[in-house]
């Protein structure tokens, strides 16, 4: 059998009344995304936005040498491709997929069509945008002034946070580009999480055995960010 998919899997279409829900509907296309799969580069004008289920998809700063670190990380709380309601059309951002899984894909003038009735879908996406913005000015703040430990158990969580599993797809190399800091380091982050039986790493497999212990460790940018997704995106308010 087929694997049944459900696009209220996806946090903001879950919470959207069933009238604004049921004229989105037949245009949600369900779609496989790949480790590393592009929805767009930087520039890029995006023609469709998408609504992770069951995915993660990182927001990368690319500098003109090639080099990259994520400023954001989007899974089933929310979509990628403010920039098409936001009225910029292309961000200097690129959006690459950190854990393959599924999405679904809208095509951009279907939803500008909802977003311009000023329903509470418009009402829902600024409410995240918000909640983005802050996880991107987070981020820039914890990357300045907190250990490379720290980064990395942020990073740990928001991903946990976002996934149906304690599990995470990911090699070394890659959270090193995702944080914009040595591979070396990163081992060794990881080795001393490793140690402290808060993790265990194997071939690209994150398996997270102390959530708690996790939480120890990292600093308040964690807490911010995810304070702030709850007061913007809890389900009582997003009925409001």
């Amino acid at each position: 059998m087929a694997p049944q998919h459900d696009p209220r899997e996806n946090h903001l279409l879950s919470a959207l009344p069933k009238d604004v829900y049921e004229r989105l509907a037949p245009h949600l296309e369900w779609t496989r995304l790949m480790l590393g799969d592009s929805l767009v580069e930087s520039g890029q004008v995006m023609r469709h936005v998408y609504f992770p289920t069951d995915c993660i998809v990182s927001l990368l700063c690319v500098m003109e040498d090639g080099d990259s670190t994520e400023i954001a990380v989007v899974g089933a709380e929310g979509i990628v491709g403010i920039s098409l309601f936001m009225g910029g059309e292309t961000t200097p951002s690129r959006a690459i997929v950190q854990s393959a899984g599924g999405a679904y894909r809208l095509k951009g003038q279907v939803l500008m069509e909802e977003f311009d009735r000023a329903s509470t879908l418009q009402h829902l996406l600024l409410r995240y945008t918000q909640a983005l913005i802050t996880q991107m000015a987070q981020t820039a703040v914890c990357n300045r002034h907190h250990t490379l430990d720290q980064q990395l158990c942020r990073w740990l969580l928001l991903s946990l946070d976002r996934l149906p599993t304690n599990e995470l797809v990911m090699t070394q190399e890659l959270i090193a580009n995702m944080l914009g800091v040595r591979r070396e380091g990163v081992t060794e982050s990881a080795g001393k999480l490793q140690r402290a039986g808060l993790i265990s790493y194997h071939r690209g497999h994150i398996s997270i055995l102390d959530r708690a212990g996790l939480e120890a460790r990292v600093c308040e940018c964690y807490s911010v960010v995810k304070r702030e997704y709850e007061r913007l995106l809890n389900p009582k308010r997003c009925r409001e």
